[in-house]
């Protein structure tokens, strides 16, 4: 410990030394950050504006990698702004996807001062500059009156869904506390179990009455927006599933198959592993499926196809359209997921259809998806990497630098000497970096003049979306007890329990 040199009062020390130099500068770092990333390669777009006291207000960036993923991936978003920053109280708003492994990927990022509408609408404004292609088929969003009305203004022709998760997880808090606990499975069932609009309308009527919550305010409301989040209303729209982040995987590895079918294994050569994988599990149901004709005429026939499910026999319907030799299922699993169902797979083995048509095969979730040029609004192609020889110079370059720092730490001459040239160093590199600018910022440009830091607040940041049990309990102020359900007293005292 003697040798060591400091003490932790002297990191201590250090640390704010640091911050002090470093405060009120954040911007202004930023700021240099994003400039520099654009001089690296031109396809990084950003965009800061103030609040016309010269003060930060908000920004947006994309980089080259992200905007090129949009060409390729762009159709469904998710856009989440449930976190906040420390010191500043800015909303941090990332706009999401999935890739071809349906793995969760970033589009974009900002930081917004005020959650409104107008907020809103400038963001999407600058995500569809930024962007190339046209608007996305869906975005996904919680449940927030002001980005509703600005996705309609800036998407008008993108379907709006309302997160589920974030819905179905008010249910413990709206409704009451025995009502949940008997009814919340009924609901579920009501939510996920239903395969058209009909048959969940019936199941919510019947829970609800059942319930007694015919009047509650809460979910009237949700079923009033039943066909922004509900699977069945919903299912019609391509959501590309959704699922959360899976592991990498090398994009060109053939899948092993489980059935040895012509179009299994011409699936697992085309599909990414996690795409085959699910493309698989319908081939394998659809083996337990059975056809029945329902209806024929001279344009399309009409079968019935059953399968029996958690000892219930369900029926969905396929209709084949003779003239364009296409099918489409009363599941829409295609239409909502992009990947065939077990049932229109029924019938091509029915027919004895060997390997999947072209049209049924989604683009986006091959592993040759990224394949392709994508460019901007001006026609300019956006690569992942301006310089493909800067990776090369950066490895060569840290290996040079690592031997250097070895051969400095050998003796406290060597160090003095490696330190006071890489101060010389760094001096006469930024002289090199900074070069003429304007005052503009944003877009292709660059500025030397530099916005204030926002107003710093007195608050911790937190994703505001979750909370824990103790904290629900504090807000409360009514403790109840885990046994019986009633209040004054815990598990530990409880009536029920120590009655003999």
């Amino acid at each position: 410990m003697d040798k060591i040199g400091f003490i932790k009062k002297d990191i201590y020390n250090l640390e704010c030394s640091v911050n002090g130099k470093l405060r009120n500068h954040d911007v202004e770092l930023v700021t240099e950050y994003f400039m520099a990333e654009q001089k690296k390669n031109e396809a990084f777009y950003f965009k800061i504006e103030g609040d016309g006291h010269d003060r930060f207000s908000r920004c947006f960036w994309a980089d080259a990698t992200s905007r090129r993923a949009y060409g390729f991936y762009g159709d469904v978003v998710v856009f989440d702004t449930t976190f906040n920053t420390n010191r500043y109280d800015l909303t941090f708003a990332p706009m999401l996807g999935v890739n071809n492994h349906g793995q969760t990927i970033v589009l974009a990022c900002a930081f917004l001062s005020k959650e409104t509408t107008e907020s809103f609408v400038w963001m999407f404004e600058e995500f569809k500059k930024a962007m190339p292609g046209g608007e996305p088929k869906t975005i996904i969003t919680d449940q927030d009156a002001a980005m509703a009305i600005a996705i309609s203004i800036a998407f008008p022709t993108t379907f709006h869904r309302l997160c589920i998760w974030h819905i179905t997880s008010k249910f413990s808090v709206k409704l009451p506390r025995d009502a949940y606990n008997e009814y919340w499975r009924e609901f579920q069932k009501a939510i996920w179990d239903t395969d058209n609009k009909d048959e969940f309308d019936a199941k919510w009527n019947i829970v609800v009455t059942k319930a007694g919550l015919t009047d509650h305010p809460w979910l009237s409301s949700m079923f009033d927006l039943r066909e922004s989040w509900v699977p069945a209303y919903a299912r019609q729209f391509f959501a590309s599933g959704m699922s959360s982040s899976q592991r990498a995987e090398d994009a060109f590895e053939v899948a092993q198959c489980l059935l040895p079918m012509p179009m299994n294994k011409q699936m697992a050569t085309l599909y990414t592993r996690t795409m085959f994988q699910k493309f698989e599990q319908e081939l394998i149901e659809s083996t337990a499926c059975f056809l029945e004709l329902k209806t024929e005429d001279a344009c399309k026939v009409v079968f019935n196809v059953s399968e029996r499910k958690n000892w219930e026999t369900r029926v969905a319907e396929v209709v084949y359209v003779k003239d364009s030799d296409h099918a489409s299922c009363s599941c829409q699993r295609f239409e909502f997921v992009g990947i065939i169902c077990k049932h229109i797979l029924a019938l091509f083995r029915r027919d004895q259809i060997e390997y999947m048509p072209e049209k049924y095969i989604l683009k986006r979730w091959k592993k040759t998806a990224k394949c392709g040029l994508v460019s901007d609004a001006n026609g300019k192609e956006i690569k992942d990497c301006a310089d493909p020889g800067l990776l090369i110079k950066r490895s060569t370059m840290s290996r040079l630098a690592s031997d250097v720092v070895e051969d400095a730490l050998m003796s406290e001459e060597g160090c003095e000497v490696l330190s006071e040239t890489l101060k010389s160093l760094q001096v006469k590199l930024k002289l090199l970096k900074d070069g003429p600018s304007n005052n503009e910022v944003g877009g292709s440009s660059s500025q030397t003049q530099y916005m204030k830091d926002p107003k710093r607040v007195r608050c911790k940041g937190r994703s505001k979306g979750v909370t824990g049990a103790k904290e629900k309990a504090m807000k409360r102020g009514i403790r109840h007890c885990r046994e019986c359900g009633h209040i004054g007293h815990d598990r530990r005292q409880c009536p029920a329990l120590n009655t003999p």
